[in-house]
């Protein structure tokens, strides 16, 4: 008698991550560029998952190069990782990603020129992450917190820009606990 084994495709959330909970299963690939894996603290090629990331916090921009609000705010996102990039004690306790909802590897890297974009960007160009994440509008911000045991937990989620980049920093210090002297 054989047994077989169904492996049903992983099904779309009908709702954003919430605040409180854990980010669903999301795989990436491995960056090619090598500042791009030393950034996120990943080595040799492949896929990961975003809590692979070496760092106590994760925030993930969920964009479209089609997004008017994601393009218009493109720029506070860089000036946000520059001003984390420019704390010595923060560099390494907090990355940043973006996901291309929709997007091919061509499309995120016209975002990425056209936007001077510093961190790392993901193609989802069948929507799969997208669908993962509960089909969010964008631009669609997460922010998540790893805990001492490897497990993690979803500190910040929420649609459209969050404002200055300096408020929301301050915002990820005081939700995740970090302290740029701890």
């Amino acid at each position: 008698m054989a047994l077989f084994s169904w492996r049903l495709a992983p099904v779309g959330a009908s709702e954003p991550p919430v605040k409180g909970g854990k980010l669903p299963e999301i795989k990436l690939q491995i960056p090619r560029n090598h500042d791009e894996r030393s950034y996120l603290g990943l080595s040799g090629a492949g896929f990961f998952k975003i809590p692979q990331i070496r760092s106590t916090v994760i925030v993930i921009e969920i964009f479209s190069l089609y997004c008017a609000q994601c393009q218009a705010f493109s720029p506070e996102m860089n000036v946000l990782y520059q001003m984390i990039e420019q704390i010595p004690e923060l560099k390494d306790r907090i990355k940043l990603i973006g996901i291309g909802a929709g997007n091919s590897t061509n499309e995120v890297e016209a975002f990425r020129k056209a936007h001077d974009v510093p961190f790392p960007l993901f193609p989802d160009e069948d929507f799969s992450i997208h669908k993962l994440l509960g089909e969010v509008r964008t631009p669609y911000f997460i922010v998540i917190k790893m805990n001492k045991d490897h497990t993690h937990q979803i500190i910040y989620s929420e649609l459209g820009a969050f404002g200055e980049a300096e408020t929301f920093l301050q915002r990820i210090l005081k939700d995740s606990g970090l302290r740029p002297e701890n």
